[in-house]
């Protein structure tokens, strides 16, 4: 019988033992099911302190601290069933590696005492107002690392053992973990809140697109600039946005024309005759050939072409009333030399001097008025026109100019070129200005070659010459303003370059040089397609 009755005492602790595992694993699902419902911290810390006390038997109160980095302490953060509130009038504050907590820290393991009245290291004197007795603490984890402990505390002295301290690491760990999530999407959310701030407040225009160009964020500046509601595009790409149609065409052309990783550049001017400048710049996380989406930046620069414009306009009236007395000083000479018949050679040099002084002067006036027209888009007139029907025009004049010093010059063109958009007029006076430079710079009996094709999403053409060539340290001023090669004394005004660079970038393309001492130049300018 007593084997029987020992049998059935041990089936009955176990079966106690079972009945308890099991409602401690209920347990812990329920902590994990309720701390991972709501991503709001504050909630979070709450609902987790009422979970730990319905675990543990003889909880009477509870505390979350969590440790702040910066100033290497243990903040209390939330409390349940104290006395005194030591969290939101005077957060308790406790250093990092002293007292009950920092043996939690050290150790990195529960710690239990069961008699508070007689404990020592107590980091903080506050704490013995409190009718606790006995205290059980667990660090809680996330990442790897702690980040705080749950303390689970009684009034009366040793109610806790060692039976919950397993217990007690999941429901701390599972704890800390839903801790850290809330805080983390509380940073993100804050940040995401400031970087909207920021973003409104810029008088720039953002948009922000996915790799598949889908836009997800647009803002105020933005909106105001292209006239839309957010709400209507976002979500959408940048072929089905509701975008005025020229911003949109420029957007799609400028992303399938970038080259790889570089950022594209563009003006449009709106309906309501506003010029904005755009920037598209790819955005990718991870060194990858594929882009996780592209940044719009859009500045109005009304303001800068009306200034431009406004320039350009009293340019060309001071080049006017600076005309006028030229022109009157010119005739004057010539009527002077024609009156004046038996000159001395000194006196028919002095009046050449002089006219040759006013043809440059009033060449310079010229030219300088262009590069303003053309930097400011002043009566620029952009049109669709077949660029074969301008080359052959140019060849055909440009052929005059060279026969001159018996050039040999040929035209060379790509078949099937595509209809191109731009100012026809400025485009021609860019090639005349590269065949005048060869035309100077090509020795007697020499060759020139005006050659055309395409490349990519661009048209080049090319001057190429036989001339005498340029030194490498000098070719990239070359189309400054008034630069002059070292030791060259050909005449000019030194804008003609200038002018053909000017004319490349208004029309969105660029322009180059390849060259080498007694190796001949060729001059390149690029329009897009």
């Amino acid at each position: 019988m007593t084997d029987i009755s020992n049998l059935s005492e041990q089936n009955k602790q176990l079966l106690q033992e079972i009945r308890r595992r099991t409602n401690q694993m209920a347990a812990i699902n329920v902590v994990t099911s309720a701390v991972g419902q709501s991503l709001d911290l504050e909630k979070t810390l709450e609902t987790a302190l009422e979970i730990a006390l319905q675990i543990v038997e003889n909880g009477e109160a509870s505390g979350i601290s969590l440790i702040d980095e910066a100033n290497n302490e243990l903040v209390l953060r939330a409390q349940r069933g104290w006395v005194n509130d030591f969290v939101s009038q005077n957060p308790m504050r406790i250093p990092l590696h002293q007292g009950l907590s920092g043996r939690v820290v050290d150790s990195d393991d529960v710690v239990m005492e069961n008699d508070l009245i007689h404990a020592q290291d107590l980091a903080v004197p506050s704490f013995r107002s409190e009718p606790f007795r006995s205290i059980v603490m667990a660090p809680m984890h996330a990442r790897g690392r702690i980040i705080g402990i749950l303390s689970i505390m009684s009034s009366e002295p040793n109610s806790f053992d060692e039976d919950i301290i397993p217990v007690l690491r999941v429901v701390a760990d599972t704890v800390g973990v839903a801790i850290e999530n809330a805080r983390l999407y509380s940073e993100t959310v804050e940040q995401k809140t400031r970087l909207q701030a920021i973003l409104n407040a810029t008088a720039d225009g953002i948009i922000v697109t996915d790799h598949e160009t889908r836009i997800t964020l647009v803002n105020q500046a933005a909106e105001l600039m292209l006239g839309i509601n957010s709400r209507d595009v976002l979500g959408e790409t940048l072929r089905q946005a509701a975008f005025p149609p020229r911003v949109r065409d420029a957007l799609l052309k400028a992303l399938a024309s970038r080259a790889q990783g570089e950022n594209s550049m563009f003006q449009v001017t709106l309906d309501n005759e506003h010029v904005l400048a755009a920037l598209v710049s790819p955005v990718s996380y991870e060194e990858s050939d594929q882009y996780d989406g592209w940044v719009i930046v859009l500045h109005d620069i009304t303001y800068v072409r009306q200034a431009e414009i406004a320039r350009a306009q009293f340019m060309q009236a001071a080049a006017h009333d600076m005309r006028n007395p030229l022109s009157v000083t010119y005739s004057s000479i010539i009527t002077l030399n024609k009156i004046v018949k038996d000159k001395a050679k000194s006196v028919e040099e002095i009046i050449s001097l002089a006219l040759n002084g006013l043809a440059r002067l009033r060449g310079l006036i010229d030219d300088l008025l262009h590069l303003e027209h053309i930097e400011s888009g002043y009566n620029f007139n952009a049109v669709e026109f077949n660029l074969l029907d301008v080359l052959h025009e140019v060849h055909r004049e440009g052929y005059v100019l060279l026969e001159e010093k018996s050039i040999a010059f040929a035209l060379e063109v790509q078949p099937d070129l595509p209809l191109i958009v731009g100012d026809v007029r400025w485009i021609k006076r860019a090639l005349h200005n590269y065949l005048g430079n060869a035309a100077k710079y090509t020795p007697m009996g020499g060759k020139v070659l005006l050659r055309v094709y395409q490349q990519h999403d661009f048209i080049h053409i090319e001057v190429i010459d036989n001339g005498p060539g340029i030194p490498v340290s000098a070719q990239p001023q070359l189309f400054d303003r008034f630069y002059r090669v070292e030791g060259n004394k050909t005449e000019g005004s030194g804008l003609g370059l200038a002018i053909v660079k000017s004319v490349a970038q208004a029309h969105g393309g660029s322009v180059y040089v390849y060259s080498k001492p007694g190796e001949g130049a060729t001059f390149g300018m690029t329009l897009p397609c």
